[in-house]
């Protein structure tokens, strides 16, 4: 049976895996860098409002947050695949990046778990500062805002 599963490769088909395998890798890191860089510095505070289009119709309110949030869902989704050793990706920053697009209770709790940890927050500060952008301000619940 495993000899009948090596048989199945062949160079063409290992050449179009190393391909899919470098685009995917591309793209995922190009999106959650853009990303990254253009979210404010200021973007993980308590007292940051979050209110999308609050300002705009119901139905397009109700629309872009049905879409914000199937976004971020996919998101998290694909972080998760790209988690998995093997599968190309920056699997934590885009969780992170699908959480920061759903709402559910508890939210900033969690982005600021995630955010909190020394290597994704040096790995977005690091980002940030290629692109000449401030540093992600973390503020510690229940504390002063402080820069890490």
């Amino acid at each position: 049976m495993l000899t009948d599963v090596f048989g199945l490769i062949t160079w063409h088909s290992v050449l179009v895996g190393a391909l899919l395998f470098l685009v995917t890798f591309t793209a995922s890191l190009a999106i959650v860098s853009f990303i990254m860089v253009k979210i404010p510095p200021d973007y993980f505070h308590e007292d940051r409002p979050r209110d999308l289009w609050g300002n705009r119709h119901p139905v397009v309110r109700f629309l872009g947050v049905l879409g914000k949030n199937v976004l971020g869902l996919l998101l998290v989704v694909l972080g998760v695949l790209m988690s998995i050793p093997g599968v190309p990706g920056q699997g934590i920053l885009t969780i992170l990046l699908g959480i920061m697009l759903l709402d559910f209770p508890g939210k900033r709790k969690l982005e600021h778990q995630l955010v909190s940890r020394p290597q994704v927050l040096k790995t977005i500060n690091k980002l940030r500062h290629r692109f000449g952008k401030h540093r992600q301000v973390l503020e510690k619940l229940g504390t002063k805002s402080c820069w890490i």
